[in-house]
């Protein structure tokens, strides 16, 4: 199955190892960058980013300009899938966490009827109606569930 894995980037380390799984299962599997452009070109590691979005003000418009470009390469990804792997792992207090961008990410595999992967229980979140409304299948850790 071509599996495209999502989630906080700060969850990118796990991700490596969900992929390596994953491909030792037989999966095709696609993961967010793992550089990004700075802001004069220069390749630049995507955890290294995180950390400078994180400090940035509104103005810094390369950090905004990047952000867009992983956004769409990574929406490319879902189009490419046949579904899509949530990585909610906790963060902020937050058990299963799904930030925004992981919601929008969701929504686009939802939009074009891919299959919905959550690796763990649906965060209790503001918009886990949205959520649950996708349907995802909650495999609770357990990759072999998905196929």
């Amino acid at each position: 199955m071509n599996i495209t894995l999502c989630g906080s980037i700060a969850f990118h380390d796990r991700m490596l190892e969900i992929k390596n799984v994953l491909e030792k299962m037989g999966h095709n599997v696609k993961l967010p960058p793992s550089e990004v452009k700075d802001e004069n070109g220069e390749m630049m590691p995507v955890m290294r980013y995180y950390e400078l979005r994180k400090k940035t003000s509104d103005d810094d418009s390369w950090i905004w300009k990047r952000k867009e470009e992983a956004m769409r390469m990574h929406f490319d990804k879902v189009e490419w899938s046949e579904g899509v792997l949530i990585l909610n792992y906790d963060k902020n207090g937050i058990k299963g966490y799904v930030g925004a961008n992981t919601l929008l990410e969701m929504g686009l595999a939802f939009h074009m009827k891919k299959k919905i992967f959550l690796l763990n229980k649906i965060p209790e979140i503001g918009y886990k109606e949205e959520i649950l409304g996708m349907g995802p299948l909650v495999i609770e850790g357990d990759l072999r569930k998905i196929g």
